[in-house]
């Protein structure tokens, strides 16, 4: 405990030593933040203003909209500070917070997608069950189970990294706080602890890829006897889902399914599903869906009503 006190922070090294490259990527990545923010807000707010909240598959979007919002935020505003920043620096009790909570929102959503899947799985190939099964209780009782099963997630990360002595150097290789960053700081033998974290988010990440996998293969093949109407509406569906999953998870196994080392493509790979895919959730979910665009644009409308013709306005 008295080597680890030997750190007060660390010294995050970033995506780049090029100023000018630097100055880029902050306007790049502010310019996607804004997005990520505006874009999952928009999806938060318009299903919970409107009747889609009722149905499972967009209670569970709202959800996921807003698992994607906290998840880039832990890592993104420090991201952007840093770029036009000096010296790059995270106190040890930030770099412990910014692990646990990125874990955390990041399982969450892990998790939520695995709920949308069982939901469609359920809508598609058990349609006269599915108001039985997928109850509001039910829906609050698997977001419920998704933010218990991220906490133990996180809180594992958490112990694994937090009982490490760092007694220097200080440098992360990174542009925010993880696991294998930490464990090439740390000044022990750190062979088995890197086991468990590829048993800890390495095959958790597998198995629920794999489960996602399986069920919307089943999906896939139940589609075959259905009408082409609701065929292509599935496909549609699923095909969204499908497209998320997968650009969630690619890179999360190319991090974690492997050795307890740091390779430098591991910032760009990060890049996907801190940034990349918060931001394009929102868009994959909607353009192809009719009900979400008629949802944004009954609410936004409505709004834009309201705020030019205003009661006062009339008034006057």
């Amino acid at each position: 405990m008295e080597n680890r006190n030997n750190i007060t922070e660390f010294i995050l090294l970033g995506l780049s030593q090029k100023k000018e490259i630097e100055i880029l990527c902050f306007f790049l990545f502010l310019l996607c933040y804004i997005a990520i923010l505006i874009g999952n807000l928009l999806v938060t707010i318009s299903i919970a203003s409107s009747q889609l909240m009722k149905q499972p598959m967009y209670f569970f979007l709202s959800y996921l909209s807003l698992a994607d919002l906290c998840y880039t935020s832990t890592v993104t505003p420090k991201l952007i500070t840093d770029l036009l920043a000096a010296k790059k620096t995270i106190s040890y009790n930030g770099c412990m917070t910014q692990l646990f909570t990125m874990h955390l929102f990041g399982g969450i959503e892990v998790f939520i997608l695995t709920g949308m899947a069982y939901d469609r799985y359920v809508a598609i190939c058990k349609p006269l069950h599915y108001t039985l099964i997928m109850t509001r209780q039910k829906c609050g009782a698997m977001i419920a189970a998704s933010c218990a099963g991220a906490f133990l997630h996180s809180f594992g990360q958490f112990l694994l990294a937090i009982f490490l002595p760092y007694c220097g150097p200080n440098e992360i290789d990174h542009y925010f706080c993880d696991v294998y960053p930490l464990l090439k700081l740390a000044c022990t033998d750190t062979t088995r602890i890197g086991l468990l974290v590829i048993a800890n988010s390495g095959l958790m990440g597998l198995v629920t890829f794999v489960v996602l996998l399986i069920s919307y293969a089943v999906i896939l093949y139940t589609v075959r006897s259905h009408s082409v109407e609701n065929r292509h509406k599935a496909l549609s569906t699923c095909s969204s889902h499908i497209t998320v999953v997968v650009l969630f998870f690619a890179p999360l196994f190319f991090i974690y399914i492997r050795p307890a080392t740091t390779l430098p493509e591991d910032k760009v790979f990060a890049l996907f599903y801190t940034i990349i895919a918060p931001m394009l959730n929102p868009l994959i979910y909607t353009l192809r869906n009719v009900e979400m665009k008629n949802a944004i644009k009954k609410l936004w409308c409505h709004k834009l009503f309201f705020l030019v013709f205003s009661p006062r306005k009339i008034k006057s």
